[in-house]
């Protein structure tokens, strides 16, 4: 079961091959769609789970709208069509009949969603109306399809506000990213940095674009969770209007936002090593797995003694008695570690004559002896190998985050490092990097510019990072 790729050495091939080991995900015969086993499915159910939780305390409802759109709306808003009409997947059959009007498998939600809100949304009393849903998306323009980062469906959560005012709508965008980045720091261990996209690279329909990037291992920027600032654009396409408080009639200001599947690819990415998965005990499925270890002899005393300490811990963590007899001790630690459970608890005879437990940390693969079995020590353990995790995330991004003041410079850092530079703001700019060099540009929004654009020399109107991308 032990990796052959090591990750420096072959990202992709060890990244391939820690999901199949790992038993996160597999091929299906569609290709680019993606086989969630139980064990990944599981980390999103607990994503989903503490999202979910938090978008309802601040008044987001859930609910849930149709898979298929009908052409007719998709042509609705222009812009929107544009962006997402190569990616589309249609249905224009049903049975042996050909459809009256060809059917879209949902890319994203808002023409479908937006026909309703025209509808439900009259006076300044239907406002905020802040919906948010679980589902599936396909989307089907690349050529190749890398699980978790870049395939054809995945899941997500996809959020549709609508405000009376752009205060409201512009005052919701801190709120929302400062719930994703509470999940992907506290308890993904993720770092990432917000930044603003650039026209180009923007949602279509959007007036703004904003995300959490993720910087990756092979050098690479990740986009993960991500917040648009749509104005009115889809309220004038779908006529979505209300009567404010002095009778007169105004158009809806809409937001819209979305965390998904792709954060358990940058999960992997970012705290994986040689021996496999490594998760944050926030995160994990499993935080505790008991091992235990016997012959013939000891065998009901050592099992006796498990089943006590997982009793013990099962009220306070996430625990796994492995008592499974077909496979040997050093098959199950190989199994485990692989999976990346934080903590692993080996008990024996030895163990039991010294009244003591031995305990692994996945992290760092330390080894120790604990004499008396308490909660609070566990749980101070799984919060260090938590802190431990974002650490040692955020430590290399810095180590690799580096300012480059020449086009030359560029060139030569953005082959191993995230690069901070000044840029013009012209797309001719922005186009000579994505072709000469194949980086792209993040905007950092709260950061000003000084100086001149690295690539032409004009004066910058932005400070921004490089890098490539999924």
């Amino acid at each position: 079961m032990a990796l052959r790729a090591k990750k420096e050495a072959n990202f992709s091939e060890w990244y391939s091959e820690i999901i199949q080991k790992a038993e996160l995900a597999d091929h299906s015969s569609v290709s680019g769609c993606l086989v969630y086993r139980p064990y990944s499915y599981s980390i999103w159910e607990r994503i989903v789970a503490e999202l979910d939780k938090r978008l309802k305390k601040i008044g987001i409802e859930n609910a849930y709208f149709p898979l298929l759109i009908p052409k007719k709306l998709l042509e609705k808003e222009k812009a929107h069509v544009k962006g997402f009409d190569p990616e589309v997947a249609w249905v224009t059959e049903a049975g042996h009949h050909k459809l009256e009007e060809p059917l879209a498998i949902r890319p994203t939600s808002e023409t479908i969603m937006y026909e309703s809100y025209a509808k439900w949304i009259r006076s300044w009393r239907d406002l905020p109306l802040r919906i948010n849903q679980w589902n599936n998306v396909i989307r089907w323009e690349f050529k190749h399809p890398t699980p978790f980062f870049r395939s054809r469906e995945f899941l997500w959560n996809e959020g549709h506000t609508a405000f009376a005012t752009e205060k409201e709508s512009v005052a919701e965008k801190n709120q929302i990213l400062g719930i994703y980045k509470e999940i992907t720091e506290d308890f993904m261990a993720l770092p990432g940095t917000i930044v603003k996209k650039t026209e180009s690279e923007k949602f279509p329909g959007a007036m703004a674009t904003f995300t959490i990037e993720h910087m990756l291992p092979d050098f690479c920027s990740l986009q993960g969770p991500d917040f648009h600032l749509d104005g009115q654009n889809f309220a004038k396409a779908f006529d979505i209007q209300f009567v404010d408080e002095k009778g007169k009639k105004n158009f809806a200001w809409q937001n819209t936002w979305g965390f998904s599947t792709r954060e358990i690819g940058a999960l992997i990415a970012i705290h994986g090593d040689d021996f496999g998965l490594v998760l944050p005990p926030n995160i994990a499925p499993i935080q505790i797995v008991i091992i235990p270890i016997y012959d013939t002899q000891s065998k009901k005393k050592v099992l006796t003694a498990a089943n006590e300490l997982a009793r013990k811990l099962e009220k306070d963590f996430r625990i796994y008695l492995d008592d499974r007899e077909k496979y040997t001790p050093g098959w199950k630690f190989n199994e485990w570690e692989i999976k990346g459970v934080p903590l692993r608890i080996e008990i024996g005879p030895r163990d039991i004559a010294a009244k003591q437990i031995t305990i692994v940390r996945r992290d760092n693969q330390k080894k120790s002896a604990l004499k008396k079995v308490a909660v609070n020590d566990m749980a101070k353990l799984l919060a260090e190998i938590q802190v431990n995790l974002l650490k040692k995330a955020r430590a290399f991004v810095k180590e690799h985050f580096k300012p480059a003041k020449t086009y030359s410079e560029l060139r030569n850092l953005v082959k191993s490092n995230f690069v901070k530079a000044n840029w013009c703001g012209l797309e001719s700019c922005e186009t000579k990097v994505k072709t000469d060099i194949g980086a792209k540009i993040y905007i950092l929004p709260d950061e000003k510019a000084h100086g001149k654009c690295i690539v032409c020399g004009k004066p910058a109107k932005h400070v921004v990072y490089l890098a490539k991308s999924y």
